[in-house]
């Protein structure tokens, strides 16, 4: 009788996991498919021909695969030029804004600053702030100094710590800094190292998976944000998402009898060409980065001793 009730407990235990498995999986193959149907909609389209794009009973099969419309975009895009672009200009940027944040986040959690829960308190309202605020006032600042149509106008607030939420960056290095052991930098100092060679060869080491954390959400910023770049430096910068922006009359312009009937976009394609492009970059980057990134996020959320 015990056994026979205590198979009951066990298949009913199996029925329950199962359940419970049948739902988890299907949660997460609902919410899968909610982040991946955009992108293979755009995939497909992309490689449509116009026939297939105005022919209702084709959906997710084209009848043929078309890249010519990639070879349009690409001229239109200028991709190697912007490319190029867009690669240093965000590279510079990124690179720029973690060193000063990783900065700024060590000095926060070694050095005994003066009001330093009013500095993170104004760390926290700046990053709460919605950028669009300060647009006007970042304008007339840097248009007093001649900087307008500039890139320095991007380049300078990274360097100096108030570029794309660098205020979370900050509080993300403080949080790293702080777990690490104080021991290592007395030790470093008895050893005759300085603060800034205790900060180079002790703390940042320590520290490579928030860089690199820091890094990734930096350079997607600098590279997808568009309405600074274009008001501040202009909208003839020449970077890919720049590029993007004003698709539509640059591929007018190129090729003016092969946009199809505009108040039915008939030719969408060349659009999600265009943004698969421009994306791409982004996407080989995170796949080389992934298991760095994943680890960042993991320490980033690691307490002080």
């Amino acid at each position: 009788m015990a056994s026979k009730n205590l198979l009951l407990a066990k298949s009913k235990a199996h029925g329950k996991n199962i359940a419970i498995n049948a739902v988890f999986y299907f949660l997460l193959i609902s919410i899968g498919f909610v982040y991946l149907y955009p992108l293979l909609y755009m995939i497909i389209t992309s490689l449509m021909t116009t026939e297939d794009l105005i022919n209702p009973t084709i959906m997710w099969v084209p009848t043929r695969l078309d890249l010519s419309n990639f070879e349009m975009v690409w001229s239109v895009l200028e991709y190697p030029k912007s490319l190029v672009i867009s690669i240093v200009f965000s590279v510079i940027c990124a690179g720029l804004q973690t060193i000063s944040c990783a900065l700024m986040g060590y000095a926060l959690a070694r050095f005994p600053v003066p009001l330093k829960r009013l500095w993170m308190v104004l760390l926290i309202v700046v990053f709460i702030i919605p950028s669009d605020v300060l647009t006007i006032p970042r304008y007339v600042l840097f248009n007093s100094y001649n900087l307008i149509g500039s890139p320095l106008a991007m380049i300078l607030p990274a360097a100096l710590g108030q570029g794309l939420k660098s205020s979370i960056f900050v509080l993300i290095f403080m949080q790293s800094f702080a777990s690490c052991p104080k021991s290592f930098d007395e030790a470093a100092q008895l050893d005759g190292a300085g603060r800034l060679r205790v900060f180079a060869k002790i703390a940042l080491p320590m520290a490579v998976p928030v860089i690199v954390l820091c890094v990734i959400f930096s350079l997607v910023g600098y590279w997808n944000e568009t309405a600074q770049t274009s008001m501040l430096v202009g909208s003839d910068f020449g970077t890919l998402p720049l590029q993007l922006q004003s698709f539509d009359s640059l591929f007018k312009n190129e090729f003016p009898t092969s946009f199809g009937d505009e108040a039915n976009r008939l030719n969408e394609r060349y659009q999600f060409s265009a943004t698969l492009l421009v994306i791409a970059p982004l996407v080989i980057f995170y796949l080389f980065m992934q298991k760095q990134f994943v680890k960042g996020i993991e320490s980033a959320g690691i307490t002080g001793e």
